[in-house]
């Protein structure tokens, strides 16, 4: 019998491949389904009542439950002979812990800047009273924001689609395609926004500007599921964001020109940091990444 890195070597080496039609529709329906799940209940409240919320809950967890068949049923036969569907979609022992703690350290640093004032100001303290955390877990928008939201936008868009675009297109065209229907499935919020009230211009001008950060962290987030070939990473990583929040430069100019100066460096050094760290600290075999995708990286 074969040693094990000999069927690695085997997948990795071979032709697997995807017709573009199938593995970007694929995605796509996924993604449709996904937003729509969100709008089969006839609600009167908005996004952060307490029903909403709940019912948005059960809506994700079943879309959890579907999208997996799309992996199962379309990937091919090469991938699945030599590779369970949990493995590609990034559920896997080895490197778990690395996984789990190294992307999170490194997006700590590219938050430098907002952490500083947050230590600067004292809001670091409330993490140290359990009372924030036995409150914030009877919280629905919390635990939407921090662990379903990420759990089931993760789980969707990164460890159900990305299997399917790596064994059609290169990882780096991979990572850009699902960033995109991530991106365009937040800009359902336009229909909430309109319907509270607020004005078609401004709707119009948060919603393209929340299509482009998410954009964009999508194919950070990208970028470390397939690197890592975890769903943790881009999981952590996720609700790490969430609770971050976009950083608050308004805050920053509000302060004391020394202070100001002092907090802009740490905003250019953490991007710096990031930004040097990242190549090294998603190195693959550092997660026992040996995925059918690895070698391409």
């Amino acid at each position: 019998m074969e040693p094990e890195q000999d069927h690695d070597s085997v997948v990795r080496d071979s032709n697997v491949f995807l017709s573009p039609f199938v593995s970007v529709g694929a995605c796509f329906v996924i993604s449709v389904i996904y937003v729509a799940s969100l709008y089969v209940w006839n609600s009167k409240h908005d996004r952060d009542h307490p029903s909403t919320i709940k019912r948005r809950f059960f809506s994700v967890f079943v879309v959890m439950i579907i999208a997996p068949f799309f992996v199962l049923t379309l990937s091919s036969r090469d991938v699945l002979q030599h590779y369970s569907m949990w493995q590609i979609m990034g559920f896997r022992e080895e490197g778990l812990l690395t996984a789990t703690l190294v992307p999170l350290l490194l997006t700590v640093v590219l938050f430098l800047g907002p952490l500083s004032v947050q230590l600067s100001n004292g809001v670091w303290r409330i993490y140290s009273e359990p009372m924030y955390w036995l409150n914030a877990v009877r919280n629905l928008v919390w635990l939407r924001n921090h662990v379903v939201a990420p759990l089931s936008e993760e789980f969707t868009f990164r460890a159900c689609m990305l299997p399917l675009l790596l064994q059609t297109f290169r990882p780096s065209i991979a990572m850009l395609i699902t960033p995109l229907l991530f991106g365009l499935a937040h800009l359902h919020h336009i229909r909430e926004r309109l319907k509270n009230g607020r004005p078609l211009r401004e709707v119009l001008i948060v919603s393209f500007f929340q299509f482009f950060y998410t954009t964009i962290f999508g194919i950070y987030s990208a970028y470390l599921f397939v690197r890592t070939a975890h769903f943790v990473a881009p999981f952590v990583v996720h609700a790490f964001c969430n609770h971050m929040g976009f950083p608050d430069v308004q805050e920053v100019l509000s302060q004391p020109d020394h202070r100001k100066y002092l907090f802009f460096a740490f905003y250019v050094l953490g991007l710096i940091g990031w930004i040097v760290l990242l190549p090294t600290l998603t190195t693959p075999s550092w997660y026992t990444n040996n995925l059918f995708w690895a070698i391409k990286l």
